[in-house]
C-alpha cells in the first residue's frame, strides 16, 4: 500500500517515511500541499499524512481536497492538541488526528486502523491471468474449471488478487482473514498460503504468489 506524507519539517518527514517503509509501506514524500498534488496527479496512494501548519495551503485545506475531490484518507499531523484544531479536522474530513511528539508505534497503529476501516470494497468478481474470483459465489476458476477452497484459502486468495502486483504485510492479511483479535502465530498464515500455491500450480494457474520477506507477500501473474 502507498502512503504520502506531507511535512515542511525534513526531520519529521524523514522520521515518518523511515517507519512507514520498515513497515512494507511505499512512501512519497511532499514538503508542502502543492507538492502533494503534484504528486497524486501521477500516483495512486492508499492514505496520507497531512501536517496541518505548512506555508501556502495548509493542512486542513489540504484534507478538504484529498477527502472530498479524490476519496483519501487522511491522518491529521500537528504541534497543536486543542480541541478546537481537532475539531476543524475532523470537519476537515480527517479519519485522525495524532499530536507531535507521538511514538513511531502509535502512528503505525493509527496507520492500519485507518487503512482497515477505509478499505476499498473489493469488486465482486476479480481476473488475473486466467484465474477468475467470483466473491459473489465463493467460486475461483482456473482454466474455465471451477475449484472450490475452504473459506480461509478463498478470502486469502481473494486479497491478494484484488491488489495483484502490490505488496500485502502479513499482519493485513491476518487482521482481513481472521479478524483483529486473532491470536494465533503467523504459522497458520504461511500453511494457507502454501495450500494455495499448491492448488494454483496443480490446476495450472497463470499467477503465482511471492514471498516478500520480512513484509508479506504478493500475486504476480507469470510472464
Amino acid at each position: 500500500m502507498r502512503i504520502i506524507v506531507v511535512d515542511d519539517d525534513h526531520d519529521i518527514l524523514q522520521l515518518v517515511s523511515i517507519h512507514l517503509t520498515r513497515e512494507g509501506y511505499e512512501v512519497e514524500q511532499a514538503s508542502d500541499a502543492q507538492q502533494a498534488l503534484d504528486v497524486l496527479e501521477e500516483k495512486e496512494v492508499d492514505l496520507a499524512i497531512v501536517d496541518v501548519m505548512m506555508p501556502g495551503m495548509n493542512g486542513f485545506e489540504l484534507t478538504e481536497i484529498l477527502t472530498r475531490e479524490l476519496d483519501i484518507p487522511v491522518i491529521l499531523l500537528t504541534a497543536k492538541g486543542q480541541l478546537e484544531d481537532k475539531e476543524k479536522g475532523f470537519i476537515a474530513g480527517s479519519e485522525d488526528y495524532i499530536v507531535k511528539p507521538f511514538e513511531p508505534k502509535e502512528l503505525l497503529f493509527r496507520v492500519a486502523v485507518v487503512l482497515r476501516r477505509f478499505e476499498r470494497s473489493i469488486d465482486a468478481l476479480i481476473e488475473v491471468g486466467n484465474l477468475k474470483i467470483d466473491r459473489k459465489n465463493f467460486e475461483v476458476v482456473i482454466n474455465q474449471e471451477t475449484i472450490m477452497l475452504p473459506m480461509k484459502e478463498f478470502e486469502l486468495l481473494s486479497l491478494l488478487a484484488a491488489r495483484a502486483h502490490k505488496i500485502i504485510q502479513r499482519t493485513l492479511l491476518i487482521e482481513q482473514t481472521w479478524g483483529a483479535d486473532y491470536e494465533g502465530g503467523e504459522m497458520t498464515l504461511n500453511t494457507h498460503i502454501n495450500r494455495i500455491r499448491e492448488r494454483l500450480k496443480r490446476y495450472g494457474a497463470t499467477v503465482e504468489i511471492q514471498t516478500v520477506r520480512g513484509i508479506g507477500y504478493k500475486l504476480e501473474a507469470n510472464k
